[in-house]
């Protein structure tokens, strides 16, 4: 069998930046464990596996497709930065021909479709809920040091654990972290933590115009380093909004490849995320 595939790298306009995903082109649904085998060949933080519902479709003229995640370990029921890169090699290299995609997922039926330079993905939005620093305060110890925390939040729906560094802080502090993913491992969460976002506010009157900082990191999923996650401004959005009293933001999130996310609530209660993305490779994956 031969397999389309791509890497795209999302979030970015430049090659070598952003966060890279693969992207296969599948007609019909495989075994689980291909997916696995797959993703796990790819060796990215995630693969994604765009597959044909209705066989009068293609690639150009579908409307409507089912999209899975998979990162080299497990399946993942949300992932921002591989929905970017599917919805690219759809617009960008099948030349899909509408307006808008829809993607049928675990997380429901995510809509995305083109605005310029960029795309727009329509997701949910997950707000956290304040917690207590002692709570949590051996995986905060083990993420920051002792750095000072202004505040820790937890969204339940995603298990994402936001710690927020105290404004005193300046970004060479997010930027110089290096927690151990073998020590987040083997602090107890009680299973309510798969993953963690260390975040800081920005300087939206610099030139850059940042409303926040993140650096986000998954070792529960087999990613120790996140690059740029979509999936985590769920979370991000929902407490920088509420903090800083704007609808709209644009954030960067602070890993060794960098990356820039538009950010716009919607009034459905939803998140529209925006970006742009590269594709890097192409080729076939034969199995």
């Amino acid at each position: 069998m031969e397999i389309p595939v791509f890497t795209v790298d999302a979030f970015t306009n430049l090659p070598f930046k952003g966060n890279p995903a693969a992207v296969c082109l599948l007609l019909h649904e495989l075994q689980d464990d291909m997916y696995q085998n797959i993703a796990a060949e790819m060796n990215l933080s995630e693969t994604a596996f765009i597959i044909r519902l209705n066989s009068k479709d293609d690639f150009s003229s579908g409307a409507r497709f089912r999209l899975r995640w998979f990162t080299p370990t497990t399946e993942v029921p949300l992932c921002g930065h591989a929905t970017l890169a599917s919805a690219a090699v759809l617009f960008y290299k099948k030349k899909n021909v509408n307006s808008t995609v829809v993607f049928e997922t675990l997380s429901g039926e995510l809509y995305v479709r083109q605005q310029g330079e960029s795309i727009v993905m329509n997701f949910p939005l997950n707000k956290p809920t304040p917690v207590g620093l002692k709570e949590f305060k051996d995986i905060v110890k083990a993420a920051v040091g002792d750095q000072p925390v202004q505040e820790v939040c937890l969204c339940a729906t995603t298990k994402m654990l936001m710690v927020r560094l105290a404004d005193s802080c300046d970004r060479s502090v997010l930027t110089s972290l290096q927690p151990d993913p073998a020590v987040l491992l083997r602090v107890d969460t009680g299973g309510r933590v798969r993953g963690l976002l260390v975040t800081m506010i920005g300087d939206p009157g610099c030139q850059s115009g940042y409303d926040f900082y993140s650096r986000n990191f998954f070792p529960w999923f087999g990613v120790p380093e996140d690059p740029v996650t979509g999936s985590a401004h769920t979370v991000l959005a929902g407490y920088w909004s509420e903090k800083l009293g704007k609808k709209k933001m644009l954030a960067y999130q602070c890993s060794s490849r960098g990356g820039e996310l538009e950010l716009e609530l919607q009034d459905d209660g939803r998140l529209n995320i925006a970006g742009q993305a590269v594709t890097v490779l192409q080729g076939i994956l034969t199995v």
